[in-house]
């Protein structure tokens, strides 16, 4: 299907890992772009309470929405990576999978519509929000990446990304076309999602509906769904618990969206490498290749940590001067936010490494489930102590806590693939060329104070003293780089 075998067990025509982590990579940036792009102009025109009404209706309608998807998402990217070289297969799977998640979409829309005429405060909010429920129903990005098809992904929804940018500046103009932004927000997710069925035919057939066994997969879509849902409850519930704790002042609800959002930005880096090395690692699995998966493993451990060390000093050395010009004065609070945030870059990039490259693909998904739930509980706990008194910081410090629990029982379940001296031996110098980064941005700031100018010298300086930090420490993965780039060696991934 897929050609001749390459090296490292690669089929001809089949995007390598350095490929696809490229696309993938771009589609994280898009995704998160117009967030980033329109940020500072949002921020101001609809103030702190009007981009806390956003974050607080946006939380209620993910909840739904993560029902409806029941798990699917992960499933069946697995699915498709294990069927790739066998198309009448894939598309049986893809088609079984792809109505049971048109089936669940369409309980939840039925929900929803209560939801929508019970609201007194918020229902033309969440009765706009209702095409993000839909696209639910029209979203098979996990399809394209069981085949690691990226580039089919980012194509198809560069245009509708930057067309919403463009639309949000051009009517989006005070605090009263809220309605409207969000509004524009929906229908640009739906949009996206839609616009990639025009690409289905190259990799799926049409089957006779009667032929279908839509039942076969509801056991373990439920096994994928359990951890989804309490995940949702350190990612989605505390805003809405700070919303319920604030009363009609979401101010608290915008400083919790605008920090957690500079994170998740941050995170990029790693989670779309992850992301894309989870299809191969299904593959691997599924091959039963254990050397060349043991290898991969431990090149994964060595980017999370390549990465995600700088990442997490340098999103803490430069809120302090990045915050004020990007935001506003209104929003000084995020400031204090991302300082505990930050951390959340390296644990959830290695909960999220050991998830989606080990325990997902090796068929371990229920004792990772158990250990979701587990930390979920703990953050639920955390929150009702905490937010009350603390309000957004309250949040974000039971949500580094539970994550760090999480990430420390994953630790246990992959001790067979992971072990303490791999951390070991790639982090002790990354730490020590991190904190001299962290020390060169933090003076650097002090000195110049808020302002663009110093962010980018702050990021672009921060990057080069850790890097040469790395080279002065003799950092064998950075040697090694070094000598592939002098030497033209553009060895396959």
């Amino acid at each position: 299907m897929f050609g001749r075998k390459k090296k490292d067990g690669q089929r001809e025509g089949t995007p390598s890992v350095r490929e696809n982590y490229a696309y993938n990579l771009i589609y994280q940036i898009l995704t998160l772009l117009t967030p980033l792009i329109t940020t500072p102009y949002i921020a101001r025109v609809l103030g702190t309470g009007g981009v806390g009404i956003q974050s607080y209706t946006s939380s209620v309608v993910q909840y739904f929405s993560i029902l409806a998807a029941l798990g699917t998402a992960s499933y069946g990217q697995r699915e498709i990576a294990r069927n790739r070289d066998d198309r009448e297969a894939r598309s049986r799977v893809f088609w079984e999978i792809e109505l049971l998640c048109a089936g669940t979409t369409a309980l939840c829309l039925m929900a929803w519509m209560a939801v929508i005429a019970f609201s007194e405060d918020y229902g033309p909010y969440y009765g706009v929000l209702t095409m993000t429920l839909a696209a639910v129903a029209f979203d098979i990005s996990w399809m394209f990446g069981g085949m690691e098809q990226y580039r089919i992904i980012v194509i198809r929804n560069t245009a509708i990304k930057l067309a919403g940018i463009a639309m949000m500046f051009l009517f989006v103009r005070d605090g009263g076309d809220l309605l409207l932004y969000i509004a524009l927000l929906a229908a640009t997710g739906l949009l996206g999602n839609i616009s990639m069925w025009a690409c289905l035919r190259q990799f799926v057939d049409p089957v006779d509906i009667r032929s279908l066994k839509i039942r076969r997969h509801i056991k373990e879509v439920l096994v994928y769904f359990v951890p989804t849902i309490a995940t949702s409850v350190y990612t989605i519930l505390d805003k809405t618990m700070i919303g319920w704790f604030s009363g009609s002042d979401k101010s608290e609800n915008g400083y919790y969206e605008y920090a957690t959002g500079f994170v998740n930005m941050a995170k990029i880096l790693i989670i779309s490498f992850n992301a894309v090395m989870s299809a191969r690692m299904s593959y691997l699995f599924g091959a039963g290749r254990q050397e060349e998966i043991r290898r991969r493993i431990g090149e994964s451990v060595d980017f999370v940590l390549l990465l995600g060390l700088p990442i997490t000093f340098g999103l803490a050395g430069i809120a302090a001067c990045f915050v004020p010009w990007f935001l506003g004065g209104q929003y000084s609070p995020v400031i204090r936010l991302l300082w505990l945030c930050s951390p959340l870059v390296l644990i959830v990039g290695f909960s999220d490494c050991m998830g989606s490259q080990i325990l997902t693909p090796c068929g371990k998904r229920a004792q990772s489930a158990r250990v979701i739930v587990a930390g979920a509980c703990a953050n639920a706990c955390m929150n009702l102590l905490l937010i009350p008194r603390l309000g957004a910081m309250g949040a974000a410090l039971a949500s580094v806590l539970a994550e760090t629990m999480i990430t420390g029982l994953y630790f246990r379940l992959c001790r067979g693939y992971i072990r303490p001296g791999m951390i070991a031996a790639g982090g002790i110098k990354r730490l020590a060329a991190a904190l001299v980064m962290f020390g060169a941005v933090v003076w650097f700031g002090n000195l110049r104070g808020p302002g663009p100018l110093t962010t980018a010298v702050q990021v672009a300086g921060g990057a080069c003293v850790y890097f040469v930090m790395l080279l002065i420490l003799g950092d064998k993965t950075v040697l090694g780089q070094l000598r592939r780039i002098l030497g033209n060696d553009s060895g396959e991934i």
